[in-house]
């Protein structure tokens, strides 16, 4: 991990256009050339799993190999950190749904590092049973 501190207001402003890319790229499936390092390391935890990819191609194919049709991603918030950032989004899709927590590392105005934690794509099935069992206090 990086130790460099974001302080100033220019490179909150990396980190406001950084996010917003990255939450773009799930329903784009493209990654922009100035959105990743050229070695990032993704870090991803889907349920009872863990891999990890290097750099922007790999997103790119990785995005393009899971995807099931068009999504739409709600960006539930972004968190500076004092190296980067913290993202959560909802991407909603084809009968499914999926949330996700992303830590990103940010170095020379690029992601040089994200581990993304997905719960998985709920179904419509999924999302009935879980609205059944398991009702929300909050949205």
């Amino acid at each position: 991990m990086s130790t460099q501190l974001l302080q100033s207001t220019s490179e909150h402003e990396t980190i406001a256009r950084l996010s917003a890319a990255f939450n773009r790229c799930f329903e784009t499936l493209e990654v922009g050339d100035d959105l990743l390092a050229p070695d990032a390391l993704l870090d991803l935890f889907p349920p009872f799993w863990r891999f990890q990819l290097r750099g922007p191609d790999a997103l790119a194919a990785q995005l393009h190999a899971v995807a099931d049709g068009p999504a739409s991603v709600r960006v539930v918030r972004v968190v500076p950190t004092t190296t980067g950032f913290v993202t959560e989004h909802e991407q909603t899709g084809p009968g499914s749904t999926a949330r996700r927590l992303i830590l990103c590392e940010v170095r020379d105005g690029r992601i040089s590092e994200a581990v993304v934690y997905c719960n998985g794509e709920w179904d419509d099935e999924l999302r009935a049973r879980h609205a059944a069992e398991a009702p929300m206090l909050r949205p």
